[in-house]
């Protein structure tokens, strides 16, 4: 394992192009600037995310535009690796898309997993982020994907690289909330789940300012451009609170089984 001034490989896992800009986007973009050598993988296509505006895309075509929106926001953030394990979107939990059998979620969770440790074994990172066991709100890929990551590090021994979790704590669901409630706003989550999405505010054991990167991480953010309803509820916020929102990023370093605890890498080298 890397330290201090050395450079470090990180490998992020993550369900669709996206995923990677809210809860983690400033932190891949202050690890790049610091030399540290950043891998983003994305599980699925997004094959059946939202179009904002019919001009950009199809439902036919999404899933290779949402690729390139991908790759130029990682242009933006410095990370030139990006690779998909090309699964189709598995839709919103309880949608027909769930049953789609190329759908990540049906995926074999052999098949899966072993792309995963192929990319391991090619890159041995130092660092590794997926998303947290609730998938934020429980989307099924994003569940599926950290269930086939964390099996994998989990069987990797005293080899394994220091395996954080992206978290989106409950406290700042309702935060944002609530804000949208001040402004006007239609929340896209009703009240009753407050207490069910995001991860338990204890569950964090990392909490960074990347409010440096911030503009990096909008700009990164941007390139989704199908994904972001200029009149939609994240847009219509009010600016300085959507900065101040996305200038901290959360994280669960988690605890190798029957292992002795790893130190807080990221504290050490940003």
């Amino acid at each position: 394992m890397t330290r201090g001034n050395s450079q470090l490989q990180v490998v992020c896992f993550f369900a669709h192009p996206d995923d990677e800009a809210f809860g983690s986007g400033g932190t891949l973009a202050e690890l790049v600037h610091n030399g540290h050598k950043v891998a983003t993988v994305c599980a699925t296509n997004g094959d059946v995310g939202e179009i904002s505006d019919p001009a950009l895309a199809t439902s036919e075509n999404l899933w290779r535009v949402r690729q390139e929106e991908l790759r130029q926001a990682m242009k933006v953030t410095g990370i030139t690796d990006v690779r998909f394990l090309d699964y189709r979107d598995s839709g919103m939990q309880g949608s027909d898309d769930n049953d789609n059998p190329a759908s990540l979620f049906q995926a074999e969770p052999s098949v899966v997993e072993a792309k995963i440790s192929a990319i391991l074994n090619e890159l041995k990172p130092d660092v590794v982020f997926t998303h947290d066991p609730t998938g934020g709100y429980g989307h099924p890929d994003h569940v599926t994907i950290y269930q086939r990551t964390t099996a994998v590090i989990d069987s990797m021994g005293d080899d394994r690289p220091h395996f954080y979790h992206v978290c989106f704590p409950r406290s700042n669901f309702r935060v944002l909330w609530q804000e949208m409630l001040e402004a006007g706003i239609t929340p896209p989550f009703a009240k009753e789940a407050l207490d069910a999405i995001g991860s338990p505010d204890d569950y964090v054991t990392t909490v960074r300012d990347v409010s440096a990167y911030v503009e990096i991480k909008k700009d990164s953010l941007s390139r989704h451009k199908t994904q972001l309803d200029p009149n939609g509820p994240f847009n219509s916020l009010n600016q300085n609170f959507m900065d101040n929102w996305m200038s901290t990023e959360y994280f669960y370093l988690t605890t190798p089984n029957g292992g002795q605890a790893q130190t807080d890498i990221l504290k050490e080298v940003l």
